[in-house]
Formats: structure tokens, sequence, C-alpha cells
């Protein structure tokens, strides 16, 4: 199964409406999307990781100048052995970050490349399915103006909760009282509708803010935390678990099993979040999976890319054990993330929705999704 060619795809689209989390103000949407080409006509995808704020062309270069060269003439389905091949020979400038992104989404593309060619789902590979559907939980509550959004706010969370959603993550961190405000609005819209709540603030804030706005929200019974301080601060994320009831969450900007050995070392989370097209793919996530069963972590995947993260995150999901195994065991969650972005629906040709409060897991071989090339021919960049 030679490699014979690697194509990229830089898309974009602008956003009529622009928006904002904690970190900046998003403007497009983007997607760094890769194609491996085999010599038996085989074709894999993949996509690299490009958050708001990250330009796209940052892990398209890694994957045309760094990763292309070592991969052509290479069998394809020795995932592990490219992993290894990419990783080392990129550890001097990469570890973490856009590198780490380039290797994911060409990881990813071979995990395609080999349930196609075995005529399998790559959860099969993965070695089996636990499960074959998974609830989503809506992500958004992202700010258009910045502060002082809460009846806004409280209104899109009635609009997730008549789509079908019951779970729902908030977007904090413009402000600890303002925040407060904000749940306070959400809270009360969505009183005795049997709504589970996570908040996100995507790392803005210090230890005592993030404190101060983790017991002020302990009410809430939140499902997670997420990002409440700095990815580096690990001792901070220790002391949130000590000092606060809910379950403490992270990992999307974290990279490898490396990462997340320090991670887990720490005593820094509950819940575990590797975003595959930035963790280092499907292959490092299996890493990042056994070493968190060992450490009694949950994993809940972080997504927010293209159908192409969705999809194969949903290949993970369906694959992943629980961390704590009972009879009535809490299940991983599909995010599911309810911004603009045209790359999600239009991207493949039968988009992945939830319908009654669940999203099936693909079961065609490999991503087990197609793609409309045309899409990609729409929105790409020209390089």
């Amino acid at each position: 199964m030679k490699i014979v060619d690697i194509k990229i795809h830089v898309l974009k689209s602008p956003l009529a409406e622009p928006f904002a989390f904690s970190q900046g103000w998003v403007r497009q949407r983007s997607a760094t999307l890769v194609e491996v080409l085999t010599e038996e006509g085989i074709t894999g995808w993949g996509e690299a990781f490009a958050q708001g704020l990250e330009p796209p062309e940052i892990a398209a270069a890694a994957v045309q100048y760094a990763l292309k060269p070592l991969l052509l003439g290479a069998n394809a389905l020795d995932t592990e052995v490219l992993w290894h091949k990419m990783y080392h020979a990129t550890r001097d400038f990469g570890r973490k970050g856009s590198v780490i992104a380039a290797i994911s989404a060409v990881d990813i593309a071979l995990w395609d490349i080999a349930g196609k060619t075995h005529n399998v789902p790559i959860h099969v590979l993965l070695g089996g399915a636990f499960r074959t559907r998974v609830q989503p939980y809506a992500t958004g509550f992202y700010r258009v103006n910045g502060q002082g959004e809460s009846a806004r706010l409280a209104d899109e969370a009635i609009r997730h909760h008549d789509a079908g959603f019951r779970a729902m993550k908030v977007k904090l961190g413009y402000g600890v009282d303002d925040d407060i405000h904000c749940m306070k609005a959400i809270g009360a819209a969505i009183d005795g509708r049997g709504i589970t709540l996570m908040i996100d603030t995507n790392h803005a804030y210090g230890r005592a803010e993030a404190l101060r706005l983790g017991r002020a929200l302990e009410r809430y019974n939140l499902r997670w935390y997420e990002e409440p301080v700095a990815p580096e601060d690990l001792r901070g994320y220790a002391e949130m678990r000590d000092k606060l009831t809910m379950p403490i969450a992270g990992g999307e900007n974290e990279h490898t099993l490396f990462g997340y050995r320090d991670l887990f070392a720490a005593n820094a989370v509950d819940i575990a979040q590797p975003d595959l097209c930035s963790c280092g793919g499907i292959s490092a996530a299996r890493h990042i999976v056994t070493l968190a069963q060992a450490h009694g972590v949950a994993v809940n995947p972080h997504v927010w890319g293209s159908a192409i993260a969705q999809a194969a995150s949903l290949q993970l999901i369906a694959a992943l054990p629980v961390a704590h195994h009972s009879l009535f065991a809490q299940e991983p969650l599909l995010e599911y993330d309810c911004s603009s972005h045209p790359f999600r629906q239009q991207l493949i040709t039968q988009p992945i929705q939830q319908r009654d409060g669940w999203v099936s897991i693909p079961n065609g071989p490999g991503l087990g999704v197609e793609l409309d090339r045309s899409i990609i021919e729409r929105y790409r960049v020209a390089g």
C-alpha cells in the first residue's frame, strides 16, 4: 500500500458575523485537510486542527515540507511505524502545536486508508465498538459583542433545547462577574428542562479568578469545568481539583502521550480532552486513552473542526472504554459545535447530525464518510 502523493487543501470562509471566545475574535472558519493517495488507488483524508486564531497555513507547511518527504514510498498501513517516524523527525522543532497537528492530519488519513483497505470502520481496527451511538452536547454561547449578552445567551440555550440537545457547554472567560451573570440567566431559562451544563473558560483566568468562578457556579451541578487555567499551569489544575466540587477537564491544548503523561502525573484533570486533529491523530489518541485508563481519568475528545474531525472523533468514541466501569457508567459525549462552519455540514455527502438527542457512529469503511470535492474546490485557498 505505497504512498504516492500527499495533497494539502487549505480552506477558508469569512464569517458574516464574527464571534469571540475568551482568547480573541474568530473572523473566519478555516481547515487544513490532508489527502493521502496510494498506488492502489485508495485515498485517505485527515485534518489538522486550526483553532479560531491559528493560520491554517502553519500546519499545511509542516505537512508539505517536513512530513511529505518522509512518507512518499512508505507503506500506508504502517500507521504506528509512520507515526513514530514523523514524530522523531520533527522532535527538535515540533512536539506541540501546529507540527503535531500536521502529524495528526496525516495519521488520521492513514487510518482512513487502513479502514478502507480492510473494508471496516476505524473503530473495528481499534478493537470494536463499545457503543453505536453517542449523546451530543451543544458547544456555543460565543459572544458577538463581548460582555452584557446574558439575555441573548439564555435565548440560545432554549434554541439548543428545542433542537434536541440535553447537554450544553457554555463559553465563559469574559470577566468573572459577567460570567456569573450570564450563567444565572441561562440557568433560569432552562430550569426544569433536564439539561446538563458544562463551562469552558479557554484558560482566561489565573488561579484566584478561576476558583472564584468555580465556587460561584457549584450550584449548577456542572458535568465539567473546562480549561480553568493556562494549559502550562499543571499545579493550578491540580489546585482546582482539590478546591472545587465539579470535575475538571482539559487537554485540548496538550499533545501526544508525552504531554498527557505529565498532565496525568500532576493529577490535573478528571476528564482528558484530546483533539484528534491536534494531539497526534488516532495513533496518539490510542496512547493517550491507555494512559488515561491506567490513571482512572475519563476521556472525552475535543472537537471543533470540520466534518472530518467529527467523523474521526466518532470513530474513537465508539472504541472508548469507560473510565470507571459500573452498570450505569458515565458515557462519553460528542462535542457538537453549533457555530457557523460551512466545512462541517457541507463537506460530506451525508452530514453528521443529531436526531432525537443522539448521533449514530458512522459504520462505513475508514472514517465512514464521503467528501464532496466541490466544497473543497469552493473554499480552497490557492497556494
